[in-house]
């Protein structure tokens, strides 16, 4: 049983001393391994040697092991440590202001050197590409956190970093490609000129809004083209994407502890997983080893909702098809997401552990239109004094619905979220809000089921 005594603080600051030197891997205590990745050509199982093309080699035993802890090298240590451990918070002003007898709270990824979660993968991504003597990494970012904070370790490792950004994205938020270029990244619109892809999309539809669908196409494209001289990265969906991110629910754990609680309901928003999984990876691991249940809530966009509306499906990662095949809950990679302003959650498909955790039962999912988060994401700034981003409103809908939901039951749970990072790049959307100019959220089902028509056929 175990005993917690409880604290009065608001923040819970863990000493660098005692940060975690190791990541948390879920697939040592999963009930059942998730189904495997398979090469889009013979729809096989695929090895380590079909993934060697984009990835190194580091990050591909990360993918496929089965230990649990898996030791961060020291030099990605030693960059972390810039901004980590990020601080964990008591949202006590919310809970007075939402009149609940829940306990919030939440782990605060704005911190970082790009405002989001993102560099806990990023960073060591660019490191063992290093290892590996790779000079040149093409990737995709949605909103830009992604391609910002690969830019960023790219410039810890000296390698050159080129960014497809999502052309909605890419013309709303036009200082996240300043900061990729600041960090000496290079960023371009996606659909582009640059590639055969982006020249066919363009040609069919000049105005094509853009998805990650595409920009990773294009990314994979240049990395084939390179001819071995450049490698692929990805900022979400994949096991050693989400395995990095767990350096935040690791810390979680010892900062919980020193606020003497633990949680009964932990929620993050779900775009590609990362967000989710890692605040709540080492936590369901406890729970998978004996531990206490927690209810965990994936918040998603009504415009793009791969979990309450997709098929758990075997499917591209990217339009173009040129990725390997992975059973997720998925719209269909042919899928294109309205253009909104939830940015970086416009992907068609769902990491493959999250997709098998669903499938299990182990979490559920929710679907938020996003006037009501940018509305939660208001309330929760005027109250906490962060401005949550776009993506981070969700999880702030979500958990204010949990504690609204202890209130009308009189119940005194512990709700534990991730707010994965500030809105600061993202303030024409919140002006789009205040003004009355956001556009209501669209689910083009139509476009889906036929997307969804064309899955491949899987023996």
């Amino acid at each position: 049983m175990m005993i917690f005594i409880m604290t009065d603080s608001i923040k819970y600051i863990l000493e660098e001393s005692k940060a975690p030197k190791t990541w948390y891997n879920i697939n040592s205590d999963l009930p059942s391994p998730p189904p495997p990745p398979l090469h889009p050509g013979t729809k096989q199982p695929a090895g380590p040697d079909d993934f060697a093309p984009l990835f190194p080699m580091g990050l591909i035993m990360q993918e496929v092991s089965t230990e649990r802890e898996i030791e961060i090298p020291e030099p990605v240590r030693e960059i972390y440590k810039q901004w980590r451990p990020s601080p964990l918070f008591r949202a006590r002003r919310l809970e007075k202001y939402l009149d609940t007898p829940a306990k919030i709270y939440y782990k605060y990824e704005g911190v970082s050197p790009t405002g989001s979660h993102k560099p806990n993968t990023a960073v060591p991504q660019a490191f063992f590409n290093k290892e590996e003597g790779v000079k040149k990494i093409f990737t995709e970012t949605g909103a830009g956190q992604w391609g910002s904070s690969l830019a960023f370790a790219g410039q810890m490792f000296g390698i050159d970093i080129e960014v497809f950004m999502v052309k909605v994205s890419f013309e709303q938020k036009p200082y996240r490609k300043l900061m990729m270029q600041s960090f000496g990244g290079t960023c371009h619109p996606s659909p582009s000129d640059l590639t055969d892809f982006g020249k066919k999309l363009l040609s069919e539809d000049p105005n094509n809004p853009g998805s990650l669908g595409i920009a990773i196409s294009e990314a994979i494209e240049a990395v084939v083209k390179s001819e071995g001289k450049a490698k692929y990265a990805l900022g979400s969906v994949l096991g050693h994407v989400l395995l990095h991110q767990t350096i935040n629910g690791n810390e979680a754990i010892l900062q919980m502890e020193q606020a003497g609680d633990y949680p009964d309901i932990i929620v993050g928003c779900t775009g590609g997983g990362s967000n989710l999984a890692g605040l709540m990876f080492p936590f369901l691991g406890q729970q998978l080893r004996g531990g206490q249940k927690i209810d965990i809530i994936g918040c998603e966009p009504l415009s793009c909702p791969s979990f309450t509306k997709g098929k758990y499906a075997y499917d591209h990662g990217d339009m173009a098809r040129m990725t390997p095949l992975i059973k997720m809950h998925t719209l269909g990679s042919d899928f294109l997401p309205p253009a909104n302003h939830s940015g970086g959650l416009r992907y068609h498909g769902m990491s493959y552990h999250l997709s098998h955790l669903y499938d299990l039962g182990l979490m559920r999912a929710k679907a938020y239109g996003q006037k009501d988060c940018f509305e939660a994401g208001v309330i929760f700034g005027k109250q906490e004094g962060i401005i949550p981003a776009p993506e981070g409103n969700h999880a702030v809908k979500g958990a204010i619905d949990a504690a609204l939901e202890c209130k009308e039951k009189g119940e005194s749970k512990t709700i534990l979220f991730n707010l994965c990072g500030h809105g600061h790049f993202d303030m024409t959307a919140y002006d789009d809000y205040f003004s009355g100019k956001l556009a209501d959220d669209f689910y083009d089902e139509s476009s889906a089921n036929q997307s969804l028509s064309k899955l491949p056929e899987i023996a």
